[in-house]
């Protein structure tokens, strides 16, 4: 989706007129931080941890009877903010995942705290890891330990580094022969311009749906369970893995 950058009234609109045009689904994906756009300052735009935002996940989620995911700039009660990745389910149960790798690079280590757990979910017979943007570039935090079978990334990355984008997706799903779902964002904000590149990719690194680059769109596929199980039994690569 193209973010307006800070509104998030506005973004909860755009998210819902597309989950609401899309294939209907068991789990619903958007990007990080959607409702606001990614800042390194998230004063004035980050939400209280029962704020309007998660409470729209819960809606949609309830009405829609499937998993509505994505991030938002969090505020804590003791005052940290955290760029938290959302799985909100049809009962209202949530589960988080803080960002564990900061992007440095533009900031963000000085404004959030990056969070230390590393969580997978378990939705209707598939275990997902939750990851967020910059955690795609570090394969040991993301490495399969047998706990999961798909991973969900969700990013604002930018035009000029989509190339690593791509790249990387496809490589942690052959080499955790799982699953990934990468899913990006178009537009601009002040300081940089995105493409998108929203993607799912099979355990083989075979890209299953795509979405069309630069526009606001969907991608939708299905989780072949019995034909993953099946590739690990015959090729049993992750019980050779070093970590």
């Amino acid at each position: 989706m193209d973010i307006v950058w800070e509104d998030a009234a506005a973004n909860r609109q755009t998210a819902e007129h597309l989950i609401l045009s899309a294939e209907k689904s068991d789990i619903y994906v958007l990007p990080e931080m959607w409702n606001t756009g990614v800042t390194a300052e998230p004063q004035g735009v980050a939400e209280d941890e029962d704020g309007e935002t998660l409470l729209w996940m819960k809606r949609m989620s309830r009405e829609l009877d499937a998993a509505v995911v994505g991030g938002v700039a969090v505020r804590l009660l003791d005052g940290t903010y955290r760029n938290r990745l959302y799985f909100v389910k049809p009962d209202g149960s949530v589960d988080c995942y803080d960002k564990h790798h900061l992007f440095t690079y533009g900031g963000e280590h000085l404004r959030f705290t990056a969070g230390e757990e590393r969580v997978v979910v378990e939705w209707r017979g598939v275990r997902i890891l939750l990851e967020v943007c910059y955690d795609l570039r570090f394969p040991i935090w993301s490495r399969n330990r047998g706990d999961y079978d798909m991973i969900l990334y969700v990013a604002s990355w930018p035009t000029p580094r989509v190339g690593a984008w791509s790249a990387l997706l496809v490589a942690r799903a052959i080499e955790n022969q799982c699953y990934v779902a990468g899913v990006n964002r178009v537009g601009t904000d002040p300081t940089c311009e995105y493409c998108g590149g929203s993607v799912i990719i099979d355990p083989y690194g075979k890209t299953i749906a795509a979405c069309e680059m630069g526009v606001e769109c969907e991608a939708s596929a299905e989780v072949d369970m019995p034909m993953l199980e099946a590739f690990r039994e015959k090729f049993p690569a992750l019980n050779d893995a070093d970590i």
